[in-house]
């Protein structure tokens, strides 16, 4: 009767090691870090949850958040170790890895491509684009591989029939629209709903073609997790936790959507909600092999290096498994 008592509260103690943890990391001082996003897009909703609710405090870090137009250009910043995290595609830590960086996704934010090629009044159909100029934020970012996993289904094709064109961020391409600069441009859910009211419209939706895409992730570089595997660690914990109450707390999450993309339109914001913290983030944030290897794939159509690699070396799949281990993950959807 006495050894099935102390495996009957084995869970109990585990749980309560696990609380401990998390109170001994609230009571040190908090580690100060900078994180970067790389979207006006919620598909970066996490790390702005993870702000605004002071999560990344209750793991002990005080995070300096920084905006950053683009997967490529966050991935560059990365590199250089001016920021040592970032939420960016997937095809970019490939990307950057074949120039020489060491970085890695240690865990997923979205694995759909939530892109529209929305397009100025003039252009009716895929063919008009002859010619004309669309705009993607940055070369090798989700949007750039979104266009181009498109365009194999078009009989006009980026860089010989239409000239492709990196701009920056989504604010930057709807005013690129607007200005008449560009007549298309690779478009986010969000600001294709705006760019719909303002008279634009959509001639392709991305999402719809099913292809698995490491669209947003959460990455650092190999010497950052090396160096720093607590602090890592604590930003991965944050990360979920944060993922944990942004679907399940739909108000407060909503309210901060409409604080990062500027929006106080309540039934847009909540339909914003229902599609990224509803459909596309997963609730467990491990990092997926599959739409890595989707990326690593197109890749390699350009860059014959990308050809012998396999998925498994950009992911560093060892903190979400530790949060597993010591039942982080189970405690939260407990």
């Amino acid at each position: 009767m006495m050894r099935s008592g102390r495996f009957f509260a084995l869970p109990v103690l585990i749980t309560a090691l696990v609380g401990m943890r998390a109170e001994a990391q609230v009571r040190a001082a908090p580690e100060k870090l900078r994180i970067a996003y790389s979207a006006i897009g919620s598909s970066q909703s996490p790390l702005w949850i993870a702000h605004e609710a002071g999560i990344f405090k209750k793991h002990g870090l005080d995070v300096e958040m920084v905006y950053l137009g683009g997967g490529s250009r966050a991935a560059q910043v990365v590199v250089s170790g001016e920021v040592p995290i970032a939420m960016f595609t997937g095809a970019s830590v490939i990307s950057a890895n074949l120039a020489g960086g060491d970085l890695v996704n240690v865990a997923s934010g979205m694995n759909v491509m939530p892109f529209f090629l929305v397009v100025t009044p003039a252009v009716r159909q895929i063919e008009d684009l002859k010619g004309k100029k669309v705009a993607v934020t940055r070369f090798a970012s989700a949007t750039d591989y979104a266009l181009r996993y498109a365009a194999e289904r078009w009989p006009v094709k980026p860089d010989r029939d239409f000239t492709v064109l990196q701009i920056g961020g989504q604010p930057e391409m709807m005013g690129g629209l607007k200005s008449g600069a560009i007549q298309g441009a690779m478009l986010n859910a969000e600001f294709t709903v705006i760019a719909r009211r303002e008279g634009f419209r959509d001639l392709a939706d991305v999402s719809a073609l099913g292809i698995p895409f490491p669209t947003s992730a959460l990455n650092t570089s190999r010497a950052f997790i090396r160096n720093r595997r607590d602090t890592a660690l604590r930003v991965v914990r944050a990360y979920a936790d944060s993922i944990h109450y942004g679907k399940t707390q739909k108000k407060f999450t909503v309210g901060v959507l409409g604080k990062y993309l500027k929006n106080q339109d309540v039934p847009f914001l909540e339909a914003v909600y229902d599609l990224y913290l509803g459909q596309y983030v997963p609730k467990v944030p491990h990092p997926s092999t599959e739409a890595m290897k989707v990326a690593l794939d197109q890749i390699g159509e350009r860059d014959p290096r990308a050809r012998s690699m396999r998925a498994e070396q950009f992911i560093d799949a060892s903190l979400m498994q530790e949060l597993d281990k010591e039942g982080f993950i189970k405690q939260l959807w407990r």
